[in-house]
């Protein structure tokens, strides 16, 4: 199988392709190497990509229509494995055009080609940001998500609006995934878990929000990437059992499906710090601060459909995850 990866070079993005390729598929990556966070680090994942047969890779950008279709007239993918975002809550408040580049016309760029090129499943990142000010818990692809409380939030939400109408327009089969808080080896430098070893490994305080009463479910990036490559598999069909007069966000008349991939198994931040500071071997000096914008308290993973469908729901425990960031952060860094 052919298999175009998008974000190739980010966390998700160069796990997912690893595993394609450990398993036999043809990748082609495509990345942008954009600067929000430290390049080096993407250039690093990439190495070794780029070292494996069967991996090749475009540097070029998703809001970049040519560039993109250029692409699809070379390669022509089977699968399209959508990663590639402008991620990141808090850098939302302050650049929502970046988002608007990356995570809406370059998701329509995605589309576009997807449909004029046969491609049979397209699956994307979506985010558990979607839920936004819902509070039933577990949150439910089933549930209604109209009230995002971040502008990232809003721009995975309207990526599910944009791939439904291709599912219904085109009949292009699209899978959307909901990740929540994805952790783990290779991970993210603007997320808690990288801010907080490096803080704490160098003996600095660190900035604990909502005075640390929030609530995350924290997925392994191994749990994630085997729920993104068994949905990818599976073609998504139109539910037959769909109604107009009642709804169901998760599923379509079209072959359209979402899904959570998250830990189902919610904890707390001090108790997350807590694992760390086991694993380092230090502990914390915390600053407790009030919440910031656009976070919520909670978020957890209903992953009913996931196990139903796939036989398959994420099992790391917190304390090995950690522990495998850890020992990869200080082999990185050489610490």
């Amino acid at each position: 199988m052919k298999i175009l990866v998008t974000g190739s070079a980010g966390f998700i993005g160069f796990h997912t392709a690893r595993a394609l390729l450990d398993r036999g598929d043809e990748v082609v990556g495509l990345d942008n190497l954009n600067p929000y966070y430290d390049v080096n680090l993407k250039r690093a994942r990439l190495a070794l990509l780029t070292a494996r047969n069967r991996f090749s890779f475009v540097e070029a950008d998703v809001a970049d229509q040519a560039a993109v279709a250029a692409l699809f007239a070379e390669h022509k993918p089977e699968r399209v494995i959508h990663l590639a975002a402008q991620a990141g809550v808090r850098h939302s408040l302050t650049h929502p055009r970046d988002y608007v580049r990356s995570n809406l016309d370059g998701f329509l760029n995605i589309l576009e080609a997807c449909r004029h090129n046969n491609v049979e499943h397209l699956v994307f990142a979506s985010s558990s940001s979607v839920y936004g000010a819902n509070t039933k818990a577990p949150f439910s692809v089933h549930d209604n998500v109209d009230h995002p409380v971040s502008f990232y939030g809003a721009t995975k939400k309207a990526n599910e609006l944009m791939a439904h109408a291709y599912a219904h327009l085109f009949g292009l089969p699209v899978t959307g995934l909901r990740f929540f808080t994805v952790y783990g080896p290779w991970g993210r430098p603007d997320m808690a878990l990288f801010i907080f070893t490096r803080k704490i490994l160098a003996g600095e305080p660190i900035d604990v929000f909502n005075y640390g009463n929030n609530t995350r479910d924290f997925t392994y990036i191994d749990d994630i990437v085997e729920g993104v490559v068994r949905v990818s598999d599976r073609v998504p069909s139109p539910n037959p059992n769909w109604s107009g007069a009642a709804p169901d966000p998760g599923t379509s008349p079209a072959p359209y499906r979402l899904y959570n991939i998250g830990n189902n198994n919610p904890v707390g931040v001090m108790e997350f710090i807590e694992a760390i500071e086991q694993a380092v071997g230090r502990k914390a000096e915390k600053a407790l601060l009030p919440p910031q914008p656009g976070d919520v308290p909670l978020t957890y993973a209903d992953v009913a459909d996931l196990e139903a469908e796939f036989g398959f729901k994420p099992v790391t425990p917190l304390a090995d995850g950690i522990g495998g960031f850890v020992a990869w952060y200080r082999d990185y860094y050489k610490i």
